[in-house]
């Protein structure tokens, strides 16, 4: 495996990752999705690439402007998940598409875990050629999303109502791109990035009829079925799913992660390779 390290500009900050490219010609593309908070060189993006390129797969992770919880590039200036718009996190990814196709390489399976996962499904609608779509833990998304999470104990905790109102209350008064507190994971958020979080990430079961590629949908045995619905989304999906439950795993695959790279690859062997 080569690998190169890349920043792909945008209006705004840009999005840094690693092109990892196999020993031989590239047969294949594959685009990863980081989860929330996460970034290009932990989790699904680190231990997947050495096994895919050596299918011949190129594959591109890469930073979203949400990465990490804060962040700085070459200033004081703060950066990360804390600040990020569902809308960007869609860019980026669009972005991050065309910035492969536009170095002649096909259109790529997407593979994204949690958050990532989630904002992989309406950019497969959107890109009615990709060749398979490998969802790894995905949330469910939609309006119910924060309080699903903050009902297992994360981000607003059993303080939802109360922190809706602090973070409209804020970003009425132009304060929106100033932090709060939260009592649980990811512990510090700005007041507009929280509403985003209750009103505009898409529902990824309201999506599902629309996709036509193979998905494979995996989740650990440690995870709740109502926060990452892979059996919901395998009845509604719009072509064929299969659904793969890993024993033994949490939502970070620790100690796990061969579990993960063996299923994966040998879906796409038998899925997109056939």
């Amino acid at each position: 495996m080569r690998t190169e390290l890349i920043s792909i500009p945008t209006e705004t900050v840009p999005l840094d990752g690693a092109l990892h490219l196999p020993d031989g010609p590239a047969t294949g593309a594959v685009l990863l999705f980081h989860g929330n908070t996460m970034n290009f060189y932990t989790g699904a993006p680190r231990f997947l690439p050495p096994a895919l390129t050596a299918m011949g797969y190129a594959c591109l992770a890469f930073n979203r402007r949400g990465h990490d919880i804060l962040s700085i590039r070459d200033s004081r200036v703060a950066e990360g998940a804390a600040f990020q718009l569902t809308r960007e996190g869609m860019d980026d990814n669009r972005t991050a598409a065309a910035w492969m196709a536009a170095r002649g390489f096909p259109p790529p399976v997407i593979i994204g875990h949690s958050n990532g996962g989630m904002l992989s499904v309406p950019h497969v609608v959107a890109h009615p050629d990709t060749p398979a779509l490998v969802l790894l833990s995905a949330h469910g998304g939609g309006r119910d999303g924060l309080r699903r999470t903050s009902r297992a104990g994360l981000m607003a905790a059993e303080r939802v109502d109360e922190m809706i109102a602090g973070a409209e209350a804020l970003v009425a008064a132009g304060r929106g791109k100033e932090l709060m507190l939260m009592p649980g994971w990811w512990y510090v958020i700005t007041a507009e990035s929280f509403l985003d979080r209750n009103t505009q990430m898409p529902d990824i079961l309201e999506f599902a009829f629309q996709i036509k590629c193979p998905v494979l949908y995996i989740r650990g045995d440690q995870e709740s079925a109502e926060n990452y619905p892979a059996e919901k989304f395998q009845v509604r999906a719009g072509g064929p799913c299969r659904v793969d439950i890993i024993p033994d795993c949490d939502h970070f695959y620790k100690g796990r992660e061969q579990a993960v790279i063996d299923r994966v690859t040998a879906w796409l062997r038998t899925t997109v390779h056939a």
